[in-house]
């Protein structure tokens, strides 16, 4: 019994879900509700009142002289509020449910912006751009769409059948019954339709395809320039063409699917006065009271055509609201995946020197292929660490585990002793500064791109980093100098001086730790030469980590590491390590040999 009790709640989905994230407002969405309640049972005047405009006429028929004027334009006036208040009521009601939805979407794309900001660097780079945008810009929209009209719809379809119900079989149960047939047949159908595990398959197999087809195109469109280069179309792209074919492959199934159930239900739910003709005609043969024959006959043959409406409604909000739950699924499982854990009782450190105990790290879950094997080294504050080797050795993964990118699998990281997940991630943060080979730069001014390194730099410390960076020259010929917007009115800035705006956003950042991955492996020797000289800003007593691929840019360092295949090989200076005649000599013999090559050809050339 208590096995049972132990088991993990299983997470809501569908409907409940949607109206579990509805709840979230709750005075707002119970108002909204309640207003939609009277606002479906006010619809429902009208026809009331017609009723008994007709029974007036009927009970005087042929002596329209004795029929009473004033409560027959009465009801009027009740059918006119009825119609009046169905308006007010409803406008209500979508007032309620649209502030409702805005503090609800609000809050949800704060809460996912965070958790994704929480989640390892792993989980971007499995899941892509494309499905989060998506996810944050379709699926969670499609909750606000939800809730400020699906929600109030969805009241109305639960009591719009409950009104009419009673309605038709009030006034005269055998009229009632017989138009009660047609809509029990469009229910089965809608319920067949929308019920069967294979149209949740199918609608979860198109999101997937939808999504994946999403992060195709954004990489498709990032790539535009190589894809032009290399006279490539969408049809040579194969990972956006495959994407292409399988969405078509599932929407066009998808949509066929749904044509018999479509043809049937809008035939029997816009044609249910032929189940009321039959026995209203066998009624007729079988009845005394001529005058309440046809006064019900003709009330009926006026209200049945509402019924299509009441279940139309209810059949578009049933399809919206599957297509937005298996939207909602999406969110819910990035919102279920595991952030990086925080500890509780969270320590500090004195000192930035950077320690790797027996690190051990895999990138996949089942760790079959570990990008590093029992590492462990030193990077001892204010000195320059490299580490080098060929591709795929694990340098990179180095630079991302020191600010906690990922988790390490085994071993332990040190910052001044203490081990990085002791750390508050906060913390550890504000203590290292990158610079990676990548640069990412936001469609905002130069001034506000450095100054992300740090919010509360004045604009004075900020020019005062961009110098020290080797920026100010550049910036300054800029239409606006440092207040023009990177990649509007034709602003582009090349690789070398977006590296530069990195190193800006380091300084201003002015971090005890620096870690430099790759970062001036495309520069031309200008650029190179001018990130040089930012770097000795930049690095001026911090504990700096270089990955490099170029050996000349780290024989300077105090220690060069050598990875290969995970593995740290050796570890000294840049003469011990040519000394020993290992792995790293090696390299700088390569490396030395490519340069006397460039050079003799460069010579072949101008004697041509």
């Amino acid at each position: 019994m208590s096995q049972t009790n132990s088991k993990p709640e299983k997470p809501k989905g569908g409907m409940a879900r949607l109206l579990e994230l509805a709840s979230t407002k709750k005075p707002l969405i119970v108002c909204a509700a309640v207003f939609s309640a009277l606002a479906s049972i006010a619809s429902f005047v009208p026809f009331i009142a017609i009723y008994y405009i007709v029974r007036e006429i009927m009970g005087v028929y042929p002596d329209f002289s004795s029929l009473d004027a004033m409560k027959t334009v009465g009801f009027g006036w009740i059918a006119f509020g009825g119609v009046l208040g169905n308006i007010l009521l409803y406008f209500a009601a979508l007032m309620c449910s649209h502030l409702a939805a805005f503090g609800t979407l609000y809050e949800l794309k704060l809460r996912f912006a965070s958790h994704i900001a929480g989640l390892p660097l792993g989980f971007h780079l499995s899941i892509g751009s494309g499905k989060l945008r998506k996810v944050m810009d379709e699926n969670i929209e499609k909750i606000e769409g939800f809730i400020a009209h699906q929600f109030p719809d969805i009241v109305a379809s639960f009591v719009a059948p409950v009104a009419m119900l009673a309605i038709l079989l009030y006034f005269d149960w055998r009229f009632g019954l017989a138009a009660l047939v047609g809509v029990v047949i469009a229910f089965v159908v809608e319920f067949i339709a929308y019920g069967n595990e294979g149209a949740k398959v199918m609608m979860d197999k198109y999101q997937s395809s939808l999504e994946d087809m999403n992060n195709a195109t954004v990489e498709y469109i990032r790539g535009i320039s190589v894809v032009k280069a290399f006279r490539q179309t969408v049809y040579s792209f194969r990972r956006l063409h495959d994407t292409i074919k399988a969405y078509t492959g599932y929407v066009l199934p998808y949509t066929l699917s749904w044509e018999n159930f479509m043809s049937a239900f809008l035939t029997v739910i816009n044609n249910v006065y032929l189940f009321l003709i039959p026995v209203g005609i066998w009624i007729g043969f079988h009845t005394d009271d001529y005058a309440g024959y046809a006064m019900s006959f003709i009330f009926y043959l006026l209200f049945v055509p509402s019924v299509s409406s009441v279940m139309t409604k209810i059949m578009y909000v049933s399809s919206a609201s599957m297509q937005i739950s298996s939207g909602v699924e999406r969110m819910d499982d990035i919102l279920r995946q595991e952030l990086l854990p925080e500890t509780e009782n969270p320590k500090t450190c004195e000192s930035c020197g950077i320690e790797f105990k027996r690190v051990s790290f895999s990138y996949d879950e089942n760790k079959d292929t570990p990008a590093l094997s029992d590492v462990s080294f030193r990077a001892n504050q204010g000195e320059v660490t490299a580490i080098v080797g060929p591709s795929g050795g694990g340098k990179s993964t180095i630079a991302h585990l020191i600010p906690r990118f990922y988790d390490v699998t085994e071993g332990k990281i040190l910052i001044g002793g203490v081990d990085i997940r002791d750390m508050k991630l906060s913390y550890l943060m504000g203590k290292v500064s990158f610079v990676f080979q990548d640069v990412f730069l936001f469609k905002q001014s130069v001034l506000e791109n450095i100054r992300i390194g740090n919010q509360s730099a004045t604009d004075e410390q900020v020019i005062a980093a961009a110098k020290a960076a080797q920026c100010h020259e550049f910036v300054s010929r800029l239409p606006d100098g440092y207040h023009t917007v990177i990649g509007t009115k034709g602003v582009h800035l090349s690789g070398g001086e977006r590296q530069r705006i990195a190193i800006a956003r380091a300084i201003v950042k002015d971090s005890p730790i620096i870690v430099l991955d790759e970062a001036t492996a495309f520069a031309d020797p200008e650029n190179e030469h001018l990130i040089q000289k930012a770097f000795e800003k930049l690095i001026k007593n911090k504990t700096v980590v270089i990955i490099a691929h170029r050996l000349s840019s780290v024989r300077g360092a105090n220690t060069i590491i050598v990875m290969d295949k995970g593995r740290l090989l050796e570890q000294d200076t840049h003469k011990e390590l040519l000394e020993r005649g290992g792995k790293y000599s090696d390299m700088w013999e390569m490396f030395t040999r490519s340069l006397d090559w460039k050079m003799s050809t460069g010579r072949r050339t101008a004697n041509v």
